[in-house]
């Protein structure tokens, strides 16, 4: 087994277990836990999604129900997110799963009507996601005030 304990200290441990596995030592590899943080990665790429998404959707929640207070800096925030989503999805193509699948779609909505709620003290937004998810993610796309 390794000499260092994974509960440990966990960046000595990765830094060993990169060392065996280069080295060819297979056979002392700690592979439990380099299979739980190699999950932890996967898990990791799908929360960045999950949290630029639901940032992007708060910010066009405010855009249209604010519209009095649209401002440049919203813009830049629609704009940033929605650049870093596509190179995201760009660097982790399998991610583009996760945008077609209705309980993600869910859960992300909820979480952005939450950060809408929380930045602008409102109510009253839709239960579900109004708009189409290729008006979302267009660069150039806002929606209309109510």
């Amino acid at each position: 087994m390794t000499a260092t304990s994974y509960e440990t200290d966990v960046v000595a441990w990765s830094s060993e277990q990169a060392r065996l596995i280069r080295a060819g030592q297979f056979d002392q590899l700690d592979l439990e836990h380099i299979a739980e943080e190699i999950e932890d990665v996967g898990k990791s790429e799908q929360r960045e999604l999950a949290s630029r998404m639901a940032v992007l959707i708060a910010h066009l929640l405010k855009w249209q129900y604010q519209p009095e207070r649209q401002s440049a800096s919203w813009k830049r925030t629609i704009k940033e997110q929605r650049r870093a989503l596509a190179f995201h999805l760009k660097q982790v193509p399998s991610l583009k799963s996760r945008l077609a699948d209705p309980e993600w779609q869910g859960a992300i909505w909820a979480d952005a009507v939450t950060l809408a709620i929380n930045e602008t003290g409102m109510g009253g937004f839709p239960d579900e996601c109004p708009w189409a998810l290729a008006d979302i993610l267009a660069q150039d796309w806002l929606p209309s005030a109510v």
